[in-house]
């Protein structure tokens, strides 16, 4: 994401700056997407993003094997079907059939791109952790990765790194509730 929060790269809604990511990526930052590609999960994803990645990544797997053996869980109240397999797609009260998810034995689930659906998931309290790589730039539209009715929520970093391109990678574990306090003021202090 950018500097600003923007997570948006398809030129959808008049979007202007598509590919901005690629214009920012350096050998390390390479290093951490390869890492995180390489966990065997199973992948939430909203119908948008579902729709643009069916016709690609079937014929680019061999950068991301992982994608085609991968759960993909669609966020869907209007398709029910694909030929990309295995692919599971999730009508109704999405926050429910997460929570539902959530419980089982499988795999994490992670979420790549699918503004809309994040937005579900904050406000529902259903994100255990945030890998994200924030990017040297600010371009002050499109979809942001936190927008109006995200929880107050505490997390901690357990991973990071600054890439050449000073790109940061990070990954935050959820961490309880907001912790609040007031200054402690000594009688000598100067404010």
């Amino acid at each position: 994401m950018t500097i600003d929060g923007v997570i948006q790269s398809s030129p959808e809604d008049g979007f202007k700056y598509e590919g901005w990511f690629f214009g920012y990526t350096d050998e390390e930052a390479g290093a951490v997407i390869q890492r995180r590609l390489g966990k065997e999960v199973d992948l939430l994803l909203g119908r948008k993003t579902f729709d643009m990645w069916e016709p690609y990544w079937p014929t680019h797997s061999h950068f991301w094997p992982n994608v085609m053996t991968a759960t993909k869980y669609v966020a869907s109240n209007t398709r029910t079907s694909s030929d990309w397999q295995p692919t599971v797609f999730l009508g109704g009260d999405l926050a429910e059939k997460v929570r539902e998810l959530k419980q089982t034995d499988g795999p994490d689930l992670y979420v790549f791109g699918s503004a809309d659906l994040l937005q579900t998931l904050f406000k529902n309290d259903l994100v255990d952790e945030l890998e994200l790589m924030i990017m040297p730039i600010t371009l002050g539209e499109g979809k942001r990765l936190f927008q109006n009715g995200t929880i107050p929520a505490s997390f901690k970093v357990t991973d990071s790194l600054i890439s050449p391109n000073g790109n940061i990678c990070i990954t935050y574990t959820r961490d309880g509730d907001v912790k609040t306090g007031a200054p402690k003021i000594e009688e000598n202090d100067i404010v």
